[in-house]
């Protein structure tokens, strides 16, 4: 590409960001920290420390953040180890399906946890069968413990992400330096933590990071366990409110400042250390075999988590086929009938339409800016493309609430973007959000395939005359294509099931995309949970399949699309 249209794509580029990512960080900033009449305060932001409501779900929030992502590595870190290290039976399934949590957005798997913990669920049926609880007085699980089941669903959906980093990391060390540390008598779990752990420290990092983020704002798990006590919620129940009281604007920009500082934190702390390592080929490395009874234990690891992991997905099916489930360990009755209501329901039919519109604008926008960025990037030596790349990944570490809320900001009436209402429309503004939030994605696998293909092919077509852009449509796209799907596929499938954006900017039912939809549904009374879990599944089935498309074509490569 000449220089020219590199300048043209980062000056382009850098007013969508502009535009769509710093003006609506910049309107919640300016909602914080400015009165009606444009004087400055600090008033509001004090008063939200002084306000023990406000604090406490704050301090909630970093809770459920901290014990998420510790949770999270203590899943993730044994896991990715095992499958780096060791043949074990059934491990081609096994590392496959440990994606699975993946596949559904933990608040709709919050349905399933509410039948098997609830004071009249599964569990307590079990344990009544078993005299081990009496009927009259059922244990609540959930009562004083919502926060703990809160990280514990958090924690279920996002350690894959950390495993895919780890395993990503694992798979560049060089096995040379740990045989040197056994040489000189460092062995054992003295070798991991000197060795191994400071080597993997950058994937650690990277993973533990976008958990982090993910958990410290997840808005949807605590709303379905009905637990108002985090900040998210707080912000979620001031939108309502969101022209005459500051306050929502307030616990925005702390919320967005308090991730900043922990990243910086942890970043300092360790992100920075970048151990060289020579090629891997210096030693014979590589997962090995083990004798058969370590070999099932790996086994039995990998299909226990993945067990315990799945439990909310079955208890969703389960909610979904049944007809009534209340005191019993099963439910009663089955049928198929609420999978036709989830696809004929007034609320559901519009709901996927209007997802598959915010969902495929989304990706097609993404797959042009995603294109277009990797390029210069990877192909141009264009000063300040770097800034370009950063600017491409700033999404993944920015809370998706922070986002959204500051986009409903931005959009009211009289405002320069009052025309993107979400109130009247919200079509366009759902696009440009869900593209935003999914871009990294989409960049992150375009680039993968810059760099895997040769760029002698297309100086060649250029030496025998054929323009930069034709070259890149003719030869380099072709060539790329298989990145361009899986990222496409990450992008479509995640924006089919946002939870933030979707709902706070989504507004009026005939706007609602799927997300929103099974909120609502859930809330309504008789029949509402059952049609909810059985739009879920659909939605699980959907997701699953894009998921497992993405990982065949990326292979251990999938972890860096979730790298910030």
């Amino acid at each position: 590409m000449s220089r020219t249209p590199a300048i043209l794509v980062f000056f382009f580029t850098s007013l969508f960001f502009f535009f769509f990512f710093l003006w609506p960080i910049g309107e919640t900033i300016r909602g914080a920290f400015f009165t009606a009449d444009g004087q400055f305060t600090f008033l509001y932001i004090l008063e939200v420390f002084r306000n023990p409501i406000y604090l406490e779900g704050l301090w909630n929030s970093l809770l459920m953040g901290v014990f998420s992502t510790a949770l999270a590595i203590l899943i993730a870190m044994p896991l990715a180890f095992m499958a780096d290290r060791y043949y074990f039976p059934g491990k081609s399934l096994l590392t496959a399906g440990i994606l699975i949590p993946l596949i559904l957005p933990p608040f709709v798997g919050a349905i399933g946890v509410k039948q098997i913990l609830g004071q009249q669920g599964a569990l307590n049926a079990l344990l009544e069968g078993m005299g081990l609880v009496c009927a009259s007085s059922p244990i609540d699980w959930l009562g004083e413990s919502r926060l703990v089941g809160v990280i514990i669903m958090n924690a279920l959906h996002l350690y894959p992400i950390i495993y895919l980093n780890l395993v990503a990391a694992l798979a560049n060390v060089d096995p040379a330096m740990e045989e040197a540390a056994e040489n000189l008598g460092c062995t054992g779990f003295r070798k991991f933590r000197k060795i191994t752990l400071p080597l993997i420290m950058p994937g650690l990092f990277a993973g533990g990071t976008i958990v982090f983020i993910w958990a410290f704002t997840e808005l949807g798990v605590p709303l379905m366990f009905d637990y108002g006590r985090v900040t998210s919620v707080q912000i979620f129940y001031g939108i309502m409110d969101i022209g005459g009281n500051p306050f929502p604007f307030a616990l925005v920009a702390v919320l967005l400042v308090s991730t900043v500082i922990m990243y910086a934190t942890s970043k300092l702390l360790f992100g920075r250390n970048q151990h060289a390592m020579m090629a891997k080929a210096t030693s014979q490395g590589g997962p090995r075999r083990i004798p058969l009874l370590p070999a099932l234990c790996c086994t039995g690891a990998f299909a226990g988590v993945m067990l315990l992991a799945t439990l909310p997905h079955m208890g969703v099916i389960l909610v979904a086929f049944s007809n009534d489930w209340y005191q019993t360990v099963l439910p009663a009755d089955f049928t198929i009938e609420h999978f036709n209501d989830a696809l004929g329901h007034n609320l559901t039919l519009p709901s996927i339409r209007n997802s598959l519109k915010y969902a495929s604008l989304a990706t097609l926008l993404d797959i042009v800016l995603g294109i277009a960025i990797a390029y210069v990037v990877v192909r141009t030596r264009l000063f300040g493309r770097q800034i370009l790349d950063a600017m491409a990944m700033l999404p993944l570490a920015v809370p998706g609430l922070v986002l959204a809320f500051g986009y409903l900001a931005m959009t009211q009436e009289g405002k320069l973007f009052g025309f993107m209402n979400p109130a009247v429309d919200p079509t366009l503004i759902l696009v440009i959000a869900y593209a935003v939030r999914r871009l990294p994605y989409v960049v992150r696998a375009a680039a993968a395939g810059f760099q895997q293909t040769s760029v002698t092919l297309e100086e060649a077509a250029q030496n025998l005359g054929c323009p930069p852009f034709r070259t890149l449509r003719k030869i380099t796209l072709p060539l790329i294509v298989a990145n361009l799907i899986a990222g496409g596929l990450l992008a479509f499938s995640f924006a089919m099931l946002e939870v933030s954006d979707s709902l706070i900017l989504a507004q009026r039912q005939a706007d609602f995309p799927i997300t929103k939809a099974i909120y609502e549904l859930y809330q309504l009374l008789g029949d509402g949970r059952f049609i909810a879990s059985a739009l879920g599944v659909w939605a699980m089935v959907f997701l699953g399949v894009t998921i497992i498309g993405a990982s065949l074509i990326l292979g251990k490569k999938l972890g860096a699309i979730f790298r910030v």
